[in-house]
């Protein structure tokens, strides 16, 4: 596996995650994609819930990045 891709069908905010990774000098490359189509609420409220998402992942990521560190 270089890539995984997860898909999300409940709820009002259906959304696919796709992680890839690749081999670069040092380590490992880990890009993330996330797409969606909103729909109702959750459509007038996504731009406030992508800036959110975006500062959790970014949490998420520096959270695995020292774990993946200190192993």
């Amino acid at each position: 596996g270089r890539r995984l891709v997860m898909r999300t069908a409940d709820g009002p905010f259906p959304m696919e995650t796709t992680y890839t990774w690749e081999q670069v000098a040092g380590g490992t490359l880990m890009k993330l994609r996330n797409r969606g189509a909103p729909t109702g609420f959750a459509k007038a409220a996504a731009p406030m819930m992508a800036k959110a998402m975006k500062s959790a992942m970014g949490k998420d990521l520096a959270r695995l990045a020292q774990r993946l560190a200190n192993r």
